[in-house]
């Protein structure tokens, strides 16, 4: 029996980031959009927030920003200074018409010459990690589906890949390790750190010689005429690294475990190949990697019929809205010819996530070659969930890979 078995879905702290490492939080989720799915609580260190818990409200909260803004911080238990600081100057705590701008400045980098190298890079990474995997037989998911979130938004942002590796571990302990209330423990704060300051090295190197990537594209943008700032280029690398890293390596973990318990499922993927869009909308929907999105009431306004006042912090859970049975027919089966697939793990409005054409692709590469390459994925070892109530992931995942041409050599 897992501790969720346990608990009481109408006294539960969702926002306890053990409960989200411990078990199944989907009975939860399930009790309160039918039974509560606004529901005010008061966590025991006092910070308070509304859990809001159906597909069609947390669309609503995600769909206005002048009434839900992102600007006092996106994550519960965040650092408010760190949010203070960061706001209207990083994508993700800016509302429009301020991020719409920075966003531009950013989507100008996804030039044709771009998306064609990290394309090639994708399929060139996807296959390294593969034959390492395929050789060894039995491999960790979690470190074997790294590689290719971290070489591809490194890749896209001009970090050289010699730096990859460090990337990969700082952003991993930046944005996963948290205290006992959720917020975020000091190794979290010291790696932030440690990024921060490797962007700075890496912008001068920029200013002096533009290439064609992210950065580059941030240090000759403008807002209103005016230059970003160091400052601003710092945080939005380190928003985009953190999530080009997190949503894709947990969405390929938590895909690769759905598809070994569903045998079924991957033997039609196997067979059918053109199922695999609808299978990566359903491995997204189904992973839901980013379990709460954080927003502030700037005015008093109403959420199924519950009264919001200015100032309340207003948290949407994607895990539960992607399981809406509004929404979503037979919304607790996994099912790869899932049509249509309106998950919200990519967000909604002003919001959508930026790298998500950049994520589905990743996925598609991912799970072609895996298709194409594995006859066989079985669960051996240990799966563990990272402790956070805002990455929906592992840690780790042990599986076994069969070969399809019984060697594991590429084909």
């Amino acid at each position: 029996m897992t501790t969720t078995d346990m608990l009481d879905p109408g006294s539960v702290d969702i926002a306890d980031p053990h409960l989200h490492s411990q078990g199944d939080l989907h009975p939860v989720w399930r009790w309160l959009r039918r039974n509560d799915p606004v529901r005010w609580t008061v966590r025991p260190n006092g910070v308070a927030y509304w859990s809001v818990t159906t597909h069609a409200e947390v669309v609503r909260v995600l769909r206005d920003s002048k009434t839900f803004s992102s600007e006092q911080g996106m994550r519960l238990g965040g650092d408010v200074r760190a949010a203070a600081a960061a706001s209207r100057k990083m994508l993700i705590v800016t509302d429009p018409p301020r991020h719409g701008a920075i966003r531009r400045i950013i989507s100008s980098a996804f030039t044709a010459r771009t998306v064609h190298r990290l394309e090639q890079n994708m399929r060139s990474t996807v296959t390294e990690s593969l034959d390492r995997a395929l050789e060894n037989g039995t491999v960790d998911f979690v470190e074997a589906a790294s590689r290719l979130p971290v070489a591809v938004i490194c890749d896209l942002l001009g970090v050289p890949r010699e730096d990859w590796d460090f990337m990969l571990d700082r952003t991993t302990v930046a944005f996963g390790a948290v205290d006992e209330d959720g917020s975020p423990a000091d190794a979290a704060i010291e790696a932030h750190a440690e990024i921060l300051l490797y962007y700075s090295e890496l912008v001068q190197e920029r200013r002096r010689e533009p290439r064609e990537d992210v950065i580059s594209a941030l240090v000759q943008g403008t807002v209103d005429g005016v230059p970003l700032s160091d400052e601003e280029i710092f945080l939005n690398c380190d928003g985009l690294i953190s999530g080009g890293n997190e949503t894709t390596r947990h969405a390929a973990v938590g895909g690769v475990l759905a598809l070994a318990a569903r045998p079924d499922q991957w033997r039609a993927l196997q067979a059918e190949p053109a199922l695999l869009p609808s299978a990566v909308d359903e491995i997204l929907r189904w992973t839901s990697p980013g379990a709460h999105t954080l927003r502030t009431a700037t005015r008093d306004a109403e959420l199924a019929g519950r009264h919001i006042e200015e100032g309340q912090q207003v948290v949407v859970w994607g895990p539960s809205a992607n399981r809406d049975e509004s929404v979503f027919d037979d919304a607790d089966t996994f099912r790869i010819d899932r049509t249509p697939n309106r998950h919200v793990t990519f967000g909604h409005g002003a919001h959508y996530c930026l790298g998500g054409a950049l994520a589905v692709s990743e996925l598609k590469v991912l799970f072609e070659e895996l298709s194409r390459r594995v006859a066989d994925i079985e669960v051996t070892g240990p799966v563990r969930r990272v402790r956070s109530n805002h990455i929906a992931g592992y840690d780790q995942a042990e599986v076994s890979l069969t070969p399809a041409d019984g060697t594991g050599a590429h084909r």
